[in-house]
């Protein structure tokens, strides 16, 4: 019952987590116990009514108690096509805590009756596990209709209960959803019959949870695989089809042909063919269709099956890692090995290209590479791979700034699946011509409430004149909702950090820090809320108010660019150099191509040590070289450490990139009368002059030069 320094202990007959640390040893009681179909977590009450689920957990097949915590970590796919270790969260982090990340899917009528204020829960629900009422709603009126039917002797017809006898399939998925998703709530509560877009947003393959082609990376999120699932678009298949109203299996038997049944009731021809289809022998131990179309997976010693039914892919296991059928239980071999079987059985007729091709644009997409960015557009615009990546590809195109993209989005603003819509609204922000406007006032009236809220913050960049009265309603309409969406849950730090930054785009300042500092309430180790209002705080002459929000980050991670830098901008503001200088020195060791830190350090150092400021300004030039104040800056160090010859070549490409910037052209004109080449100097003044780059006072500036120049004659 021992995992690492954790240790299961039963005192007078209550259950306790011992947890041993180095210098203490301390004693956790279990309250609670959820799950038990695979996995039985426990929790404590900590502090403000916190429920925490405890660092071990025992695993009822294997009978094993392990450190819940480490089973999570998973290797994240990254940029450069190499992977690193999640690190495990440590127990008492807020993703462990039962009020706020996972209560809704375990108890039924809860209510975390949290406060704001204190920062405290008193939670409560009906029932554990899920019953009745989840799926059906109150029972209250269906009862009191019974008594009231039963004592007149009359049949009860009205049941004052959700009915999901009549349930479409997107209702009886809706109903599902909420907890088989990777999702975000946009509403404080949901029935069952409601729409799920109006209810809650779906996270598709732009976030790292997902592998390349779709597969998922750690946790089960069956709604996200459900809908690349083409068995769904051609039947009225749904989640009840195959799972009873509590979850459970309905073809689970060690009988084949009812094991398939969910499947064989439409592929009739594939069940005629059991063998020339699955090449596999017919027998007792015969493999399931769901063996091949919904491999499970197991994370955190979860069992989970993948949804979206494809047939097994090696190909994409050798590109991009991810599971596939075949070696799940080959496991002895490899994907190779996998593939050529296919190949062996002409069972590769390219049906795994489509997937693959469809991958290799996402991680293009995010990557924010976009070497192929004319098919990423032209499948948006198509729906080529269906609507969870044309939805993903569109949450990536904020890294493609090239305003091609514009005909593809508003093509997707056309689509008939809400997601893609409301992902196509929010590609829109920060264009603000007229034919966007049009597009995104009607995606503001949309009839689905996911689509709305996404056209609030696009909406957001128009000048309010440009508003006709009408519109203008409609705009206020929606940013009313949109603002009410985003603290759907109270407790969660994101939601106020969100609507701050909302509040901060839209110039609402006093709002932005007031919901900055709830978010630091609730999370005083996350940074960006900190970061974020310090910089409010600054720009409106509460530095000191900002120096104590940036010094409370700077706890927390206290080698963070980002910190550190606004860190040592705000003490070179104050007048303290060495304080400032100290965190621009950490950015640059977090960062070593950070050209704002060296620029601004080079500034900083130049009062003591002119070589050490020519190489942060040259670091600042050549991380930017488009930025011409940095290039003016290295040149003038260049010459102010005698290095006139560079700094005369600097500057005269500094001022073919960037003719408009003056400083160069004087410093230019400066440096040559010094050496007392007048004539160059003056060509270069006349040559500055004949360009017409400059206003009317920099113009006068250069001829009043001029005329000193020629004046040396």
């Amino acid at each position: 019952m021992e995992n690492g320094y954790y240790k299961a202990i039963v005192k007078d007959t209550t259950l306790f987590i011992q947890e041993r640390l180095a210098d203490s040893l301390n004693y956790y009681r279990v309250i609670w116990a959820l799950g038990g179909k695979n996995v039985y977590y426990f929790l404590t009450d900590l502090d403000g009514g916190r429920l925490q689920t405890l660092p071990i957990a025992f695993n009822v097949k294997t009978g094993l108690w392990y450190n819940n915590p480490e089973s999570a970590i998973r290797h994240f796919p990254q940029m450069d096509e190499t992977s690193i270790n999640d690190q495990a969260l440590p127990w008492k982090h807020r993703q462990y805590t039962f009020n706020t990340s996972c209560y809704s899917c375990h108890v039924s009528q809860l209510n975390n009756n949290f406060d704001l204020a204190s920062n405290t829960y008193q939670t409560n629900w009906n029932e554990a596990g899920i019953n009745c009422e989840t799926c059906h709603g109150p029972g209250s009126e269906h009862i009191k209709a019974a008594r009231i039917a039963e004592k007149r002797g009359v049949t009860l017809t009205d049941m004052k209960l959700i009915t999901t006898t009549n349930f479409t399939p997107e209702q009886h998925n809706a109903s599902c959803a909420p907890c088989h998703a990777k999702m975000r709530p946009i509403t404080p509560s949901y029935l069952p019959g409601d729409r799920y877009f109006d209810n809650y947003d779906l996270i598709t393959l732009e976030n790292n949870d997902f592998y390349p082609d779709g597969r998922d990376l750690g946790e089960n999120y069956t709604m996200t695989g459900w809908h690349m699932n083409t068995c769904t678009k051609k039947s009225e298949m749904h989640c009840v089809t195959c799972h009873t109203s509590s979850g459970r299996y309905r073809y689970k038997s060690d009988d084949l042909t009812t094991a398939n049944k969910a499947c064989t009731t439409c592929h009739t021809d594939k069940e005629a063919n059991y063998e020339a289809h699955t090449h596999h022998a017919l027998g007792e131990n015969s493999i399931k269709c769901v063996d091949c179309h919904m491999p499970q997976t197991q994370f955190g010693h979860m069992v989970r099956s993948d949804h979206s039914f494809r047939p097994p892919m090696p190909k994409a296991s050798i590109e991009f890692n991810s599971p596939n059928a075949c070696n799940i239980c080959h496991t002895d071999k490899d994907a190779q090995w996998s593939q050529q079987h296919l190949l062996k059985w002409k069972k590769d007729n390219g049906y795994q290209e489509n997937t693959l091709d469809a991958a290799r644009l996402l991680v293009d997409a995010r990557t924010g590479k976009w070497k192929n960015k004319e098919a990423t557009l032209n499948a948006i615009s198509t729906n080529k791979y269906g609507e969870v990546y044309t939805t993903s590809y569109l949450r990536l195109l904020t890294s493609l700034n090239d305003t091609i993209k514009k005909q593809a989005i508003y093509n997707a603003l056309l689509s008939e699946f809400p997601l893609v819509r409301s992902a196509a609204a929010e590609a829109l922000n920060g264009f603000t011509d007229s034919k966007t406007k049009k597009f995104l006032l009607k995606a503001a009236q949309d009839d689905i409430r996911l689509v709305r809220l996404a056209s609030a913050v696009p909406l957001t960049q128009f000048d309010i004149s440009l508003f006709q009265p009408e519109e203008q309603a409609i705009v206020d309409s929606v940013i009313n909702e949109y603002t009410h969406s985003l603290v759907t849950r109270t407790d969660d730090w994101s939601a106020h950090y969100n609507l701050g930054n909302f509040y901060q785009n839209t110039r609402q300042i006093d709002n932005a820090i007031a919901s900055f500092n709830n978010a630091s309430k609730l999370a005083p180790e996350i940074i960006q809320p900190l970061v974020n209002s310090s910089y409010l705080l600054s720009v409106t002459g509460q530095s000191n108010e900002a120096k104590l929000k940036l010094e409370q980050a700077l706890k927390a991670e206290p080698l963070n660019e980002a910190v550190n830098f606004n860190y040592g901008l705000l003490m070179a503001e104050l007048k303290q150099m060495d304080i400032a200088e100290n965190a621009l020195r950490n950015v640059l060791k977090a960062n070593n191509s950070n050209a704002s830190a060296a620029y601004n350090l080079a500034i900083i150092v130049s009062a003591y040590n002119l070589t050490e400021a020519c190489e942060l300004s040259c670091i600042a030039y050549e991380s930017e070289p488009e930025q011409a104040k940095y290039g003016y800056s290295y040149a003038y160090f260049l010459a102010q450490t005698g290095m006139n010859s560079k700094a005369i070549k600097v500057l005269k490409d500094e001022i073919k990139s960037h003719p408009e910037y003056a400083s160069s052209v004087f410093l230019l004109i400066n440096i040559y009368e010094a050496k007392g080449n007048v004539q160059q100097a003056i060509y270069v003044c006349e040559n500055a002059i004949s360009n017409n780059s400059f206003n009317e006072q920099i113009t006068n500036e250069l001829n009043a030069k001029l005329e000193q120049l020629k004046g040396q004659l």
